[in-house]
């Protein structure tokens, strides 16, 4: 199957809008008990954000993208914003908030399995506030990208990108009040692989699946970590298994798997291709830490997936 999206001439392949983040990460050689001391194995200062790691990857796979978000007018709102621009990103649209800490986050990497635990910190001023986002902004690239975490500016441009007619992806993994409305507005819905359930109360993947599929006529798969991905299409489930690496962090993952599957989507794929890219992709990125540092290059996914 091949989607044969109808793109528009636009400046950019990609706008994302969404988050943007500092990542303190930190391995340790098991996750902490409390009253404890543990010397840490490695450390790393990165950026993060699941848009904006996505604008990244598609922008070192020769993407042309354009990120939108709020960041503070403090030390790590400058370093967020300079690890975006640095990857080719176009920026020209970031909005700097004034006196405004920009997200952070400490994430305590289990050096043993590769899994990670995620402390975050986000100031509400970071959220757009009504006439802050322009249409003009949103609709200038071939595909939008979003995820829900400013649910309303989500919902906004969701619904601007519907108008202009351009495909809307979005990266989800939490719920709020106004998450089923949002799900209505996107063409591609790929979750968490959590995000299912969560949404629907039904512990069983496939029944979660099915009933999230009320909610949306768009294309609908969650990630599975090394299980891969799961799809529902056409009235039937489509797995792509995933592929074993040797972990080393988790982080990221998800951001990569996205970028992957719009890279797909540009490229005109048919589906199994592109879910095979993507879960190469978010693989590959986990044998090193965080989500930016791990981005494999095209060439690395290519040789990965060599018969």
């Amino acid at each position: 199957m091949r989607f044969n999206l109808p793109l528009q001439d636009k400046p950019f392949d990609v706008v994302g809008m969404g988050l943007n983040s500092v990542d303190f990460l930190t391995v340790v050689p098991k996750f902490p008990t409390p009253n404890s001391k543990m010397e840490m194995l490695q450390f790393s200062k990165q950026g993060g954000g699941q848009v904006a790691t996505a604008m990244v990857a598609l922008s070192r796979w020769g993407v042309k993208t354009k990120y939108i978000g709020k960041v503070g007018e403090d030390e790590l709102g400058q370093f967020s914003l300079h690890s975006i621009r640095q990857e080719g990103v176009d920026v020209f649209s970031v909005t700097i908030e004034p006196q405004a800490t920009n997200q952070f986050a400490v994430i305590i990497v289990d050096g043993s399995t590769g899994e990670r635990t995620i402390l975050w910190n986000r100031d509400h001023r970071l959220m757009y506030r009504q006439g802050e986002l322009q249409k003009e902004m949103i609709g200038s690239g071939k595909i939008l990208h979003l995820d829900g975490h400013d649910i309303q500016a989500a919902l906004q441009c969701a619904k601007w990108a519907k108008e202009e007619g351009i495909p809307t992806i979005i990266d989800l993994d939490k719920v709020e009040p106004l998450t089923s409305e949002l799900i209505r507005e996107i063409e591609f819905v790929i979750t968490s692989s959590r995000f299912p359930s969560l949404f629907t109360g039904i512990s069983d993947r496939k029944r979660a699946l099915l009933e999230l599929q009320k909610h949306t006529s768009g294309f609908l798969c969650a990630t599975l970590g090394e299980e891969g991905a799961m799809a529902f299409i056409n009235g039937e489930f489509l797995y792509v298994k995933g592929f074993k690496v040797k972990t080393v962090d988790t982080t990221g993952a998800g951001d990569v798997f996205h970028a992957g599957f719009i890279y797909g989507l540009l490229q005109n794929w048919e589906l199994v291709k592109i879910l095979k890219f993507a879960n190469a992709a978010a693989a590959l990125k986990c044998q090193n830490l965080g989500g930016r540092k791990g981005i494999p290059s095209l060439e690395e996914v290519e040789r990965f997936l060599l018969p």
